[in-house]
């Protein structure tokens, strides 16, 4: 098996859970009755920035809320897949608008939910605190927890090795 950089090299795009790897898990009830999820800001600065680059995108949840397609829709994503209950349904659909092979996508999960389309794909990474059995079919586990910066983590990777991420790659596009 190739090393993870290695396999980095081969990233044409990106596919994401919600919550567990934007968000901490953790969610609010607020009195108007809509869930409330706190993300970590740098996450999302790194998802419009790989989107200017050139990488699509994908949020696949299972979670229905319109609030996160709001999120994600005002950082660039326009593939938003909310009540995913079949997220390979949802992520075969991705690639096939991209002409992207499963072996270029870098997707990252959390939980249970997530265990057969990580298993699909070619870059399948987590954050630090998955559940065991999504660390142990991932290549790549970061450093950081879920809400805590673990999406910047990978998109910053993929970006520094092609060349497309920090001030000197802003005329590079």
């Amino acid at each position: 098996m190739q090393n993870f950089k290695e396999l980095l090299r081969n990233v044409k795009a990106f596919a994401f859970d919600v919550d567990g790897v934007f968000t901490d898990g953790t969610v609010i009830l607020h009195p108007s009755g809509d869930l409330v999820r706190t993300t970590n800001t740098r996450d999302g600065y790194a998802v419009h920035v790989a989107i200017e680059r050139g990488f699509p995108i994908a949020i696949i949840s299972g979670g229905k809320s319109e609030s996160v397609r709001d999120r994600f829709k005002g950082l660039g994503v326009t593939d938003i897949y909310l009540g995913a209950s079949d997220k390979i349904e949802a992520l075969e659909d991705f690639r096939y608008k991209y002409g992207v092979e499963l072996s270029e996508i870098l997707y990252m999960g959390d939980d249970l939910p997530d265990f057969e389309v990580m298993k699909k794909v070619g870059i399948p990474t987590c954050p630090s605190d998955a559940a065991p059995e999504i660390r142990g079919i991932s290549v790549y586990v970061s450093n950081h927890s879920g809400g805590k910066g673990c999406v910047r983590d990978v998109i910053e990777q993929v970006l520094r090795l092609n060349d497309k991420w920090g001030p000197s790659s802003i005329n590079k596009q």
